[in-house]
């Protein structure tokens, strides 16, 4: 069994703003809402929803780089939310994070040499010729010509620029890593050579992955088991497999069903209506309910709290599909 590499417990992150009748009432935005999971070593958990549904909060807060409003963070079964600063800083060459878009992310005054090496900065006892050789070998390992650790991010296309991105994640040699939308600036044939390296990487280091997509495809190709995310909550977690071979939420299934087919006469829409609600104006009951197919008025008053319903699968609904 492999030993867990990242967990979290019962993680929230509400966000408050003025409401925009009365800038003295305040509104609570709820963008994570009570979320708990695992990763264990050379695992990936995708993760997928709607955009808005508080997948990249997620991501910013399991990392520390938001603080969390309540709950509990574990890197190799040591906590990290009552950490110091100066520990947390200590804590951070573990786990890592590659961002949506390459451009954004890097430093445009800054060579790649440097972008790589950065993180470097908080190993203790690493000598500059031990830098710049482990840079050296992450730079080759990504896909990249070490002869070009001396040009500038706007001097590699979309593809390489995520591959320093990448490098950088992985030069301190973490033992978990988020991929918030790693691909999804990138082109298709782009795409897959992007995914194809991090799964390599994955089987060399044994390290854990989160990883965060809007793409249902995306996430099935790369992860193990699956959480889908709707209005800050995971509604249903599962083997990857399992998740699309029988979605039991009608959120997931509406999902699942979105993803085009190769074949005209399979082509089927997506059977979610409406709009995704706004996380300040939650409905009550399931939330996901004034879009349901299949609600009933107990979805209407109840909130369905995640229920494991077989091993490994769980589900957030008062009548699974």
């Amino acid at each position: 069994m492999h030993s867990t590499s990242f967990s979290a417990q019962n993680l929230t992150k509400y966000f408050v703003s003025a409401s925009r009748l009365s800038r003295s009432v305040k509104q609570h935005i709820r963008a994570v809402d009570d979320v708990s999971f695992e990763i264990h070593s050379g695992e990936t958990l995708g993760v997928v929803g709607e955009s808005g549904c508080g997948k990249t909060t997620l991501a910013r807060t399991a990392l520390l780089l938001t603080p969390p409003s309540a709950g509990k963070i574990f890197l190799n079964e040591k906590e990290l939310t009552n950490l110091s600063p100066a520990q947390l800083r200590a804590m951070r060459a573990h786990m890592q994070i590659v961002f949506q878009d390459p451009i954004s992310s890097l430093d445009p005054r800054m060579r790649a040499r440097n972008i790589v090496m950065e993180p470097l900065s908080i190993v203790p006892d690493k000598t500059k010729a031990e830098k710049d050789e482990a840079v050296a070998e992450i730079f080759e390992k990504v896909g990249l010509n070490p002869e070009h650790l001396n040009r500038f991010p706007h001097e590699f296309s979309g593809g390489q620029r995520q591959r320093i991105g990448i490098a950088r994640a992985f030069v301190t040699k973490p033992s978990f890593i988020i991929l918030d939308e790693p691909t999804s600036a990138l082109d298709a044939s782009v795409q897959s050579q992007i995914l194809n390296l991090l799964k390599d990487l994955q089987r060399e280091f044994q390290l854990g992955y989160l990883f965060i997509s809007h793409n249902v495809d995306v996430v099935r190709y790369m992860s193990n088991r699956i959480a889908v995310m709707y209005l800050g909550r995971f509604v249903e977690i599962g083997d990857a497999r399992e998740i699309f071979s029988h979605p039991l939420h009608p959120y997931t299934e509406a999902l699942v069903a979105s993803v085009p087919k190769l074949s005209p006469r399979n082509r089927s829409k997506p059977k979610v209506a409406g709009e995704t609600p706004s996380p300040i104006d939650i409905p009550t009951g399931c939330r996901f309910h004034p879009r349901c197919p299949y609600a009933q008025d107990k979805c209407k008053t109840e909130d369905p709290q995640l229920t494991e319903v077989e091993k490994g699968r769980w589900v957030s609904c008062h009548f699974p599909l």
